[in-house]
């Protein structure tokens, strides 16, 4: 008996329910792979066509420093709760974390 069996995971892309094979989770034992797939066969070819999004894997969001104020971009999807720093605060951060150290 298969210490593996069928799962239904959800697509982080589109939600549509997919299956996550027993066979396909073999292979990412195999592989030691640690993360779980997160889209659908459609939505991952989908995202491998668009060279742009695929070569990057970077977001670009607007956000609010917490320190000061100022619109800035960052690199991430900002996660509820955490501060968001523009360049010169968050600098300004890491070198004052130096110094203290």
């Amino acid at each position: 008996m298969s210490e593996f069996s069928d799962r239904v995971l959800k697509c982080v892309d589109c939600a549509s329910d997919f299956v996550f094979s027993a066979g396909e989770q073999q292979f990412y034992r195999d592989k030691q792979f640690t993360n779980e797939p997160k889209r659908c066969k459609p939505c991952k070819l989908k995202r491998a066509a668009n060279p742009d999004r695929a070569s990057s894997g970077r977001v670009e969001t607007s956000a609010l420093c917490s320190q000061c104020g100022r619109e800035t971009t960052v690199p991430f999807r900002p996660t509820q709760g955490r501060p968001v720093f523009c360049r010169q605060c968050f600098q300004g951060r890491n070198a004052n974390a130096v110094g203290a150290g």
